[in-house]
């Protein structure tokens, strides 16, 4: 799966991490997280993330 980074703050999400705190389990690969979710370190939407 690949990994995808905030274009806003670098903030690097990797699908084997998932995003525990914001509800996101490991293992849960960019495209299935659902559309409201938000950058963890700066909250953009996943619309500013780029694939790494």
């Amino acid at each position: 799966m690949d990994k995808y980074v905030c274009t806003v703050c670098s903030y690097v999400y990797d699908p084997e991490e998932g995003d525990p705190d914001g509800g996101i389990a490991p293992g849960t690969a960019f495209e299935d997280i659902p559309e409201d979710w938000v950058c963890p370190l700066c909250g953009v939407g996943k619309d500013m993330f780029e694939k790494q």
